[in-house]
Order: structure tokens, then sequence, then C-alpha cells
């Protein structure tokens, strides 16, 4: 594609659009990229103006495409942002630092990394949505151009798209981004399966275009006999969803029945429906696959009749009906949502982000970047089922929604206090599942109040996440009271004349010092084993009584140094390149190989390891900080088990320990020890003691226990910390 095709493209579905803008900014672009070049050989400008391109084929903003042409040049040239608004202004130089952003983003890291890269690809979205889809049309191309890359960049590449950007593209509804992505990725994630599909599908194209073809003109024929204004297509299934289903469904290729389908596009909604009329007059519909998205669209404003018939020569055959600005909503989505904004028409295209908002709302709710993650997840690929108020307001929820889900949708108040529903006037148990057209009708009680059952009935993600910080809360409570309990027997082991020292009035100022929200934050805290009430006693003894004398210094360390540590031979660290130091691994964190640590010298016991992040060591490293020196894990590390404690909260059943043992044991993990108690709000805490080899062996563990549905909370602890209410 050259520039002046680029500007013909836009305009024509852009007239209004300044003629001038892309031939500059592709001039600006060219010039600051002159002399670079792509793997493959090419001059870099072949990219942003291909990225262009690409937009412009889902009729994307004019202000987009000029930022598309320029998204790569405050990252990889000397041009900057002050030269790009003085020549273009703040909308297209915002866009362009957005993207510059989203490129230094690297989903392929640790879990909690992805999460909060993800997070901060959600705001700049919040900014502008137009930042996303320049970032998708950068990833298309650069997904068509993958050859040059190792085998290992491809993979990581190919696995972002599909697990990241091929979602969204769905959720934003371009699904002319979406099913390219996903074959290109298919294609470089499972090569000999793409291949086989591709052969498949190649060597039964002839004999599938001839059914397509006469399927086609049958159709044609019989909606001019009725005077139905319409066209049909033939429309062809891509490779990734061909293989999605015959794995889904283990079926073998030849199995597959529907790998024909077609496309009517009639000229008004009215007429959609009564080509559907034909289409059931012309061939038999199959019972049960009917959906009517166009009286009731999908959350990304996507509309169609879709229907399966049984079609020539006895082939199962799919149908969608649309109109043409329907099938334009289906393929370009949000990217023309500018389009109708500007041009003002109604705000029901605001709608099509609903979505979105929802997971803002779910990142600011949920601090635990695990959590967020897996909300994340569950919310880009989960299907809708559509259901009315007694007012006739729809609400789209998750596939297999029930009554919770409605409830927390209409409000959370009335979600919290949900003891019942009516479904088309009559009463429904909470697990009730919706069917599409249901009317609900939501019943409720002062006094009730979320219940640990909810998890495994509730399926919109972000509503678990409301029920799970509740029932956090509550754990959270418990674990305050304990705090306090551990902090006043820490105290009481202490002198006489130390104990007279200590004023807990004080506390609050210590709380804020050691970075907690409040003196509630730190005794949560101490009572799930993040900081060693020993730890807070030598605080309180220090901060406002420094001690007179190294004696007195020593004594105020008694507590601390005395708490347990795990003994073992020459733990496998390094200090200035020195292996083999004789340490050991403190149980106020337990550090693994893989955690960033640091080592403590005690006084007569060596070196104690600890985890860089551990608030006992930033004690040491604020009093002593002589003491402190920084560590290496040795290569040998990794060859050895080391122990780790977690606390899995969840809803208490039959069965559960057995059920979370048999995920710990398939993972070639033992347990070393494992402490159940219950709550009186049926929840279960579970303290287990592991043998793992590294802290990515860990991660895996948590993530694997925290994709149960009865799940709450999974947390790693301290080795030392007292389950709340033990003794």
């Amino acid at each position: 594609m050259v520039i002046n095709e680029l500007n013909q493209a836009v305009r024509r579905y852009w007239p209004q659009a300044d003629e001038t803008l892309l031939p500059r900014a592709y001039e600006v672009a060219a010039r600051a990229h002159e002399g670079q070049r792509r793997l493959s050989g090419d001059p870099y400008i072949v990219h942003p103006l291909e990225v262009g391109g690409i937009l412009s084929q889902v009729e994307a903003h004019p202000s987009g495409v000029a930022a598309a042409l320029l998204h790569d040049t405050l990252e990889d040239t000397d041009l900057t942002e002050g030269e790009i608004r003085d020549a273009f202004g703040d909308t297209i130089t915002n866009l362009v630092r957005g993207v510059t952003n989203l490129r230094r983003l690297n989903f392929r890291t640790k879990q909690e990394e992805q999460a909060r890269n993800l997070r901060r690809m959600f705001l700049a979205m919040a900014r502008d949505m137009r930042v996303i889809i320049i970032k998708l049309g950068d990833r298309l191309h650069n997904m068509r151009t993958l050859d040059p890359l190792t085998a290992e960049q491809q993979q990581n590449t190919a696995y972002e798209t599909l697990h990241i950007y091929a979602p969204l593209a769905h959720r934003l509804g371009v699904w002319r981004f979406k099913w390219e992505l996903e074959d290109l990725s298919f294609k470089y994630l499972e090569p000999q399966a793409y291949r086989e599909v591709a052969d498949q599908v190649g060597m039964a194209r002839q004999e599938r275009e001839a059914l397509i073809g006469r399927a086609r003109d049958a159709l044609q024929a019989r909606l001019q006999e009725f005077s139905v204004d319409a066209q049909v297509q033939g429309r062809a299934k891509h490779f990734y969803s061909i293989h999605q289903k015959m794995r889904s469904q283990r079926l073998s290729f030849d199995e597959i029945g529907d790998l024909m389908g077609l496309r009517v596009l009639a000229s008004s909604k009215e007429d959609c429906y009564k080509v559907l009329g034909v289409i059931h007059d012309l061939w038999l519909p199959i019972p049960g696959l009917f959906t009517d998205h166009v009286a009731m669209p999908k959350s990304n404003q996507y509309q169609s009749l879709h229907t399966k018939v049984v079609g020539p020569d006895g082939q199962a055959m799919e149908v969608q009906i649309r109109t043409a600005e329907m099938h334009r909503t289906a393929e370009f989505g949000v990217a023309a949502h500018w389009r109708y904004k500007e041009g003002g028409k109604p705000d029901r295209w605001d709608e099509q982000l609903a979505w979105f908002r929802q997971l803002l709302d779910v990142s600011s709710d949920l601090p635990d970047h695990h959590e967020f993650l897996e909300e994340l997840q569950l919310d880009l690929f989960s299907d809708q089922v559509f259901v009315f108020t007694p007012e006739g307001e729809v609400k789209d929820l998750p596939a297999g929604a029930g009554p919770l889900d409605f409830a927390y949708r209409v409000h959370t108040e009335v979600g919290d206090h949900c003891v019942g529903a009516k479904v088309n006037g009559k009463l429904v148990a909470l697990s009730y599942e919706f069917k599409n057209g249901d009317i609900a009708e939501i019943i409720t009680s002062p006094s009730a109040r979320p219940s640990a059952d909810w998890l495994r009935l509730i399926k919109s993600s972000t509503i678990r996440s409301k029920v799970r910080r509740y029932l956090k809360q509550q754990m959270r409570d418990e674990n305050v009271a304990a705090g306090k309990e551990a902090l006043q027997r820490a105290i009481k082991r202490r002198h006489a004349t130390e104990r007279d020292r200590i004023e807990l009035g004080e506390l609050g100022d210590l709380a804020e010092r050691m970075n907690f929200p409040d003196e509630d934050g730190l005794y949560a805290a101490i009572g799930y084993g993040e900081v060693e009430p020993d730890t807070v006693v030598a605080r309180l003894l220090s901060q406002w009584h420094p001690p007179a004398t190294l004696e007195e210094e020593a004594d105020l360390f008694r507590g601390v140094e005395g708490a347990p540590t795990l003994e073992m031979p020459a733990a496998p660290v390094a200090i200035g390149g020195i292996s083999g130091v004789a340490s050991r691994l403190s149980k106020c964190c337990a550090p693994l190989p893989g955690d960033e640590v640091v080592g403590y010298i005690t006084r007569g016991r060596g070196l104690a390891l600890h985890r860089a992040d551990c608030k006992n060591l930033r004690h040491h490293a604020q009093y002593e900080p002589a003491r402190v020196v920084p560590l290496t894990w040795d290569e040998g590390s990794a060859k050895r088990s080391y122990p780790a404690d977690l606390e899995v909260v969840a809803v208490d059943r039959v069965g559960l320990l057995a059920h979370i043992s048999t995920i710990v044991s398939n993972m070639d993990t033992n347990i070393r020890a494992a402490d159940v108690r219950t709550t009186p709000n049926r929840l279960a805490s579970l303290h287990l003691s592991v043998d793992v080899r590294s802290r990515e062996a860990l991660e895996e563990l948590i993530n694997r226990l925290r994709g149960l549905v009865d799940v709450v909370s999974v947390r790693r602890v301290s080795r030392t910390s007292t389950p709340p209410g033990g003794g």
C-alpha cells in the first residue's frame, strides 16, 4: 500500500476527513524512520503504513489512522512528543503516546506482572479506545511478519496474541481482527495441527464451494420469489474455529457438519425476519439452534439472526442474517464507534463499551493481581444470556447465570440482601439458570448477607469478586483478633521493665511507619504471619526509647533474632560471587529460589536469609544496616526442595482437603503438614506446609488452587504464623 491509496481509502468512508492529514503524518514518519529496517530487510516505514492500512479496513477514525502512521516514532526515532504536538495537535499526540506506553508492556512475564500490565492497558483504553485499536492493528501486522523471528520468539508472541489480543478484539467487536489473529497464532503455536486442518480444508474445498454455490443460488431465487430484498453470500469457517470444534467436541474433520455457511444481508431489520421465514420454508431448521441477537444484541453491539438448517444434500449449514449496518458493526466493532458518535447517532453506541467499564470496576476492586487476571480471563471468554427486568430493561449476563448475578447487576445492595427470585412469575431457587427472554424479579430481606455458598452459584466474575471481597473482610476481622492475641503474647514474654515501657496506644503511628493503612492493618498482618509480633515489640521498645548502651541494643533484638529459622547446611547462596556461605532460611518469610534474597548477619548464629520484601528485614535494615548484605542464589539452588506455607480459604464442604491434596500431589509436591479449621460462616481455613523447588513452582501451585470455584483466596504465609483462634 502507498500513502495515496491509504488516503483515498479513508476518505471513501470518511469524506469530511482532512485530505492533507495522512500525507503529512506519513511524511513525518518516513523522515523519522529514514535508514531504519525491520528484521525482514524491509524499510521500517512499511510497518506503520501497513498498520494504517489495516485500520482503514475497519473504518477507523482518521486521527487513529494518522496516529498509526506515527505510532513507533516516539520509541524508535529522535522525534519528540512536542514536535508531534506542534504538527498534529493533542489528540493524535496522546494516541501516539498511549500506543508507545502499551508497546513497553510484556505479557510473557510472571503472572503478577502480566496482570499489572493489563491494568495499565485498560487505563490507556479508558483515556481513548482508539489506542487499543491501533495496538491491535500493530499486533496483526507483526503476526503477519513473524517469520524472521526465532521459533521461541514466534511462540511467545503467538501465545500472547491468542490469550490477550484476540479475546480483546472479540470483546471490542472487531471480528475482522479476531479471526486472523487467532488463525495466525494457531499457525505458530501448533504448526502441525494447523497444516492438517489447512490440508483437509483444501482437499474438500471444491466440493464445499459447489455445495455453498448451490445453496446460495437456491436461497437467492427463493428470496426473489417472495420479493425480499437481500444479498446471499458464502461464509468460510476459519482454521482455528475448526480446530477448536474438533478438539472440544472430540470430532474428526469428516464429522464436522457445518463447515459450510451462508450470510444474508437484508435491507432492514424487518426483512431479516422475512428472510428467516423463507429459509425455514426452504430448508428444515434444526431444533434448538436458532439465536436472535437482533432483538437482544450482545454487549459489544453485535446483531444477527443465527439459524442452523439441513441444507442441500442433507448437509448441516449455519445461516447468519443481518443488515449491512449490522454487518459493519460485526466486522469493525468499536473501531467505528467514533463515526457514529461524531455523526450525532444515538448514545447506544456507548453501551458497546459496557463490558470494559465492568473490567475497570474489577481492576479497582481487586488489589490482588492474580485474582484480577483470573477474573479478566473469565470476562473475556464468557458467552451471554439476556434477561429482562419487570420494567422491560435487558440485562446481559454470562451463560449459566442465575438470580444472584441478576440481583447484583440491578444494584449491589439488591445483591447483598437477595434471598430469592421470581422468574416469569414463579418462585425459583437461587441455583436456577436463566434462559434467554426470562423476566426476573428479585426478593430481598434486610437481614440477608452474602454467603460462601454463593461462590458456586455466581457466574459473573465481577460479581464473584464482590462476594469474595466481603468474605475476605470477614476473615480479615478474625486475623485482626488473632494479631492482637499474638502481640499480647509477645509482650508477656518480655521482662516486666520492658512491658512497662510498651504503650500500645502508639501502635497507630508505628503502623503508618511500617506502611500499613491503620492499626487494624498491622494487627491483620501479624494475624496471618506477614509480620512477626516480636518485630513489632522491638519497634515499640526502640521507637520512643532508644537503647542507651550496646547491651541494651542487643537485648532489644533478642526476641527478633530468636525467631525460628530453618536449619539447613550451607543454603545455596553467594555473597559477592563466593558460593556455599553458611546460612539459614528465616521462617518469617521462607525465601525460595527465584525470590530476591538479602542476608542478615545475626549475633552468633550466622547468616539468616530473608526475602528482600520481608518486613522483618526492613526492621533490621533500619536499625542495623551494616549487618544486611545482598545475596544471590547459587546455580544448584533448584536441585533441592524448600518448605513453604500456604493459607487457603475456601467454602467448607466434604472432600475439600482431599480435593486440594490431589491437586498438590499431581504437581509432584509433598505436603509436610496440614491444619484445617472452620468458621461460623461456613468457610474453611487450611494452612498447608509443602515442599517446592522454586518460587515459580509455588506460584504455579497457587494458581491451580485459585482455579477451584470453592476457593476464596490463596496466599503464601509465614511458617511461624498462628492460625486465627489458634494457641
